[in-house]
């Protein structure tokens, strides 16, 4: 496992040693953030495994602040006689051996287990990857394993099921649990923190029992999984307890062993096809989520992640769902917490990125990160819309008789909204850490409004900066400048968005 010692060195470490050494390591990371969340879910349910978890929020606020030791866990899973061998032949870490038989025959390249090499999951537009013989080492073949169990997007799986014997429905891949909604995880981000803090933080009291720990498909004593009679939608369960939920087996997956050339242990085929679908969780199992008007928070192909995180923000500030992760953090007094949000977007099969982000909080500073958060967002807005009415000025006086067809291309080509967007990112992060360090929502505030006034023009300006110096030209220069510095002033407008002269 990839992890970043507290001296900054980056090692190679398995299960029991990260958990053993837990604080003494900065952070465990995979190759994307969906990744690295798929991996911290999968600490979290050992955690929970092992029985090492407090029962209630006043335990979990002493396990915080007084750094409970994890070394249980990594005993327990040292002294766990299940099976944590990837290939074993009879019950392979994390898959479902009802697809081993049709390996040879049907498998394709490892790439195919890695969901940002996959390609279209439905159509296979790019084919390279079925047949590449190129070997994925194991542990690499182990991350991406978990990373389709949290993250698989619901499509066509590769699998002839007529040919295989197979039921009909291992055609039809369901999303996976962590698809339809952001992740938020709770880092610590005061001096000092470790992995094993991180663990603490988003480990949910409990005084249920924590359930099931799903090592492989059919693992004795197991939950009862589907057995494919029926579609996903039609053949849900509800976890059994919290380590049966982050470890919960998204898809039917099978692994074929090979060596690499130093003789390490390898995958060079795979097969994916559905896994168990879960149902509507209960808010227990939702701890972290977001609620908005059309459901859970999720993320946008249209809207930044850093463009909603006055939902997030609102989360902690209101704290409306009882004893949840906004309502415990909100309990440590003095420590900076920075909430950490990933997501997949994706549509109609394909996986377009993973979008994560972070914002900070601190407990006592709730009303004046949400203002911040919420203020910073509506000057980015009405400064775009003031940059779109800017341009379809200089199309109006650069343009004079356009075909209608011609005329949204035109407004284009003077909307700087793209270039502003691109740049508040940035001031708006720098605005949420002011905040954070205790500077007035207001006066961070009035910073940033004005820093985004002078990208608004200057992103305004590099768009007209094509056209003619006179004639048309020059008056649609004119007309565009006044028309945004009209509306950036405009009665309505944020007030820290408007020229103070």
């Amino acid at each position: 496992m990839p992890a970043l010692t507290t001296h900054g060195e980056p090692v190679e470490l398995n299960a029991v040693e990260v958990l053993r050494q837990a604080d003494h390591i900065a952070a465990v990371y995979g190759r994307t953030p969906g990744e690295t969340v798929a991996v911290t879910e999968w600490f979290l349910g050992l955690t929970y495994a092992a029985d090492v978890y407090p029962e209630t929020a006043t335990e979990w606020r002493t396990w915080v602040e007084n750094r409970k030791p994890l070394a249980e866990a990594a005993d327990w899973l040292q002294d766990h006689d299940g099976c944590w061998d990837l290939f074993d032949p009879v019950a392979p870490l994390g898959q479902n051996p009802a697809l081993h038989p049709h390996l040879n025959q049907y498998g394709v390249g490892p790439a195919q287990l890695v969901m940002e090499q996959a390609g279209d999951y439905n159509q296979f537009f790019s084919r390279e990857h079925l047949h590449s013989p190129t070997i994925l080492p194991a542990a690499e073949a182990w991350r991406a394993m978990l990373t389709q169990h949290a993250y698989a997007i619901g499509m066509k799986a590769k699998i002839k099921t007529k040919d295989m014997g197979l039921p009909a429905p291992f055609a039809n891949l369901s999303s996976a649990r962590l698809v339809s909604r952001l992740r938020v995880i709770a880092r610590p981000a005061w001096e000092g923190a470790t992995f094993g803090d991180l663990l603490r933080l988003n480990l949910t009291p409990s005084g249920q029992e924590p359930g099931h720990l799903n090592l492989t498909w059919k693992q004795p004593a197991g939950p009862v999984r589907r057995d494919f009679t029926r579609r996903g939608a039609e053949q849900t369960r509800t976890p059994s307890g919290p380590a049966d939920l982050h470890t919960a087996l998204g898809r039917s997956i099978a692994l074929r062993p090979a060596a690499l050339p130093d003789g390490t242990a390898g995958v060079d085929r795979v097969l994916i096809g559905p896994g168990e679908t879960l149902g509507d969780l209960p808010a227990v199992f939702l701890q972290d989520a977001v609620t908005v008007d059309k459901g859970l928070l999720r993320p946008s192909l249209t809207r930044d992640l850093w463009r909603q995180s006055h939902s997030l923000y609102a989360a902690v500030a209101e704290r409306d769902k009882g004893t949840d992760l906004y309502g415990r953090i909100a309990m440590l007094h003095g420590r900076r917490i920075h909430l950490v949000a990933v997501g997949l977007l994706a549509t109609q099969g394909k996986l377009v990125s993973w979008v994560a982000d972070e914002y900070p909080y601190v407990p006592g500073r709730e009303t004046e990160l949400r203002h911040a958060a919420e203020q910073g967002s509506a000057i980015c807005e009405h400064a775009a819309k003031g940059l779109y009415a800017a341009a379809a000025t200089a199309q109006t006086y650069a343009y004079p008789n356009p075909k209608p067809a011609d005329k949204p291309n035109q407004i284009a080509r003077f909307n700087g909204a793209t270039e502003m967007w691109g740049a508040a990112a940035d001031l708006f992060h720098t605005l949420m850490d002011d905040v954070a360090d205790d500077t007035p929502a207001v006066e961070a505030l009035a910073a940033f409004g004005t820093e985004l006034r002078t990208v608004a023009v200057a992103s305004l300006d590099a768009r007209l900066a094509s056209l003619p110096t006179a004639g048309n030209g020059l008056e649609a220069q004119a007309r565009a400048r006044a028309r945004l510095t009209e509306y950036l002033n405009q009665p309505k407008a944020p007030v820290h968005l408007k020229d103070p002269s």
